[in-house]
Order: structure tokens, then C-alpha cells, then sequence
């Protein structure tokens, strides 16, 4: 439980250095309580060096789009990736996102979706190296 908590602080801190208008740093406590809540039924896998816990890959499902909407109902997930510094350029992210793939694919998942919400040229390289690509648009706007 400490290594994910610790990757997903590491991950955070990453993301804050790229934007920090849209990420944050979340409190260690709040990231215990949703690993030990979700512990058992995540669908989390994790890479290891030398016994220690480097990198780790979450399948998260998605609900099925209700049926009065117009897009034909696939089963989606989105799939998050994080791999320690030091670590990175080694496969092992590689090695995670094929095994979310596995994952995904036995839980009934027919598309995985990795949103990048910066300008992050690093992870969209990774995810198009791994055979993911554009998939419509997805528009924002701040309402406040």
C-alpha cells in the first residue's frame, strides 16, 4: 500500500511541474483511503525492481453509455501509468500498459482510453508508441 500511495504522490508532484493550474498534490492520507478502499476490486498492476515497487498501471471502468445516448455501448476504461524517475525508458512502462491491456481485455473492455490533459509530449508519445491514438475531441471550457 505505501508504493502506491508513494507513485501516485510521484506522479502528482510530475503533473503539477507540467501545469499546476490543473493539477494538484493530493494529501497522502486521501490517497491511503482510496487504495485501501478500492484494494481487492482495482484492477491495479505493478512493476518491481529488486523488490521495490517502481512503476504501477490502474485499469479504471467506465459505466456504459445509457441507452438513449446515440454512441453504440462498448465497454471503456481509462488506463493511468506511472513509472518513478529513474525508472523510465527501461520498458517497464511498456511492460504495464500491455499488461492493462490484458487486464482491460478480460473485464469485458473493448477500448482504453489514456487522457492527457497537458501539454505532456512525453506520455503522448509513450501511449502512441503503444498503439493508442486520437479518438474524437474532447472540448472544454472553465465555467468559473
Amino acid at each position: 500500500m505505501p508504493a502506491l500511495v508513494r507513485l501516485r504522490l510521484a506522479n502528482a508532484e510530475r503533473h503539477v511541474q507540467l501545469n499546476p493550474s490543473v493539477f494538484r498534490r493530493p494529501d497522502s492520507v486521501a490517497v491511503q483511503r482510496h487504495f485501501e478502499e478500492v484494494l481487492g476490486s482495482a484492477l491495479i498492476s505493478v512493476a518491481e525492481v529488486d523488490g521495490q515497487v517502481v512503476g504501477m498501471a490502474e485499469v479504471v471502468l467506465l459505466p456504459p453509455p445509457p441507452d438513449h445516448q446515440i454512441l453504440v455501448p462498448r465497454r471503456g476504461a481509462d488506463v493511468h501509468t506511472v513509472v518513478l524517475d529513474g525508472y523510465r525508458g527501461l520498458g517497464i512502462g511498456a511492460a504495464l500498459v500491455a499488461e492493462a491491456e490484458r487486464v482491460a481485455a478480460a473485464h469485458g473492455v473493448s477500448v482504453l482510453f489514456a487522457g492527457i490533459f497537458a501539454a505532456n509530449d512525453d506520455a503522448v508519445a509513450f501511449y502512441s508508441a503503444a498503439g493508442f491514438g486520437p479518438r474524437g475531441r474532447l472540448l472544454s471550457k472553465s465555467c468559473d
